[in-house]
């Protein structure tokens, strides 16, 4: 009698290599920076001249936290952030559901026509220049409104993007049971189709956060010099002044301001992976 294993029982090199290298990638690629920037901002001034993978001698991690939210603005900085960011999530989620409603349940060339246009956006850089001279025209320039307009137009688009698809997932026979008791479209739309779009919009919500709490570059011609925002004060003190050649506590800085997005991420990433392959796939 003769013993032989079976092919599919047989362990495949390759399977053992691809999730080595992937690891291994990811470690390189993501744990890497991270720990420099960890280890820089543990450092004081003169072990972080120049940033690398060694561990300080002495730790002045807190030391330099203190630092940089006394005497960086960083407190102000945060409030322009705020400021700036939760009316414009709050108003592009809200516009961009209503649209993406009327968007998923219509099917005619035109509203197709619509639809691309209004997901160009994704692919379509803004114009700089145009943004500022109309800003300047409408007497919005350098103004927390001017930025939040600025935003929701920017992104519109992808809200539109990821709702449509979530949309067309939903039956329309919930709606059509609201309407025959009586409901009107703005309470079925709260009522029936909102709390449903509850896990797209989460994943929409931290996607447009990240983008607008890292933007300096649209937030520099537009409100720069007029309203602080933190990676705008980043960019601002970090040329002069407290943060002339302090690495130390450039990178403090960095990771303080990482920090609410970073957590958020950690708590919420199984919202956003189930939100993306819900909506948008589809």
């Amino acid at each position: 009698m003769s013993v032989s294993t079976p092919m599919r029982s047989r362990i495949r090199p390759h399977r053992v290599i691809q999730p080595i290298v992937a690891v291994a990638a990811a470690v390189i690629l993501l744990g890497v920076p991270f720990w420099i920037v960890l280890m820089t901002a543990g450092k004081d001034q003169a072990s972080a001249l120049r940033p690398d993978l060694t561990p300080p001698t002495e730790w002045h991690l807190f030391d330099n936290f203190a630092t940089v939210i006394t005497d960086g603005r960083m407190l102000a900085a945060l409030g322009g952030s705020l400021l700036v960011m939760v009316p414009a999530v709050i108003g592009v989620l809200i516009l961009g559901s209503m649209a993406a409603w009327i968007l998923g349940r219509r099917s005619s060339k035109g509203l197709a026509i619509v639809y691309a246009l209004a997901i160009s956006g994704i692919v379509l850089p803004p114009a700089v220049v145009t943004i500022v001279l109309l800003l300047r025209q409408l007497g919005l320039a350098g103004t927390a409104v001017g930025m939040i307009g600025v935003y929701m137009g920017m992104y519109l688009s992808t809200v539109i993007f990821f709702v449509t698809g979530f949309v067309r997932t939903i039956p329309v026979e919930l709606e059509e049971a609201a309407r025959v008791d009586g409901a009107s479209p703005i309470r079925v739309f709260i009522k029936i189709i909102l709390p449903l779009l509850m896990p797209v919009l989460a994943t929409a919500t931290i996607l447009i956060c990240l983008y607008i709490w890292n933007d300096v570059f649209y937030a520099l011609f537009v409100v720069g010099g007029r309203l602080d925002t933190l990676p705008l004060n980043l960019y601002q003190v970090a040329s002069a002044g407290l943060y002339l050649q302090n690495w130390h506590l450039i990178f403090a800085y960095i990771i303080l301001m990482s920090l609410p997005l970073l957590i958020t991420f950690v708590v919420a990433q199984r919202k956003i992976i189930s939100g993306i392959t819900s909506g948008a796939v589809k």
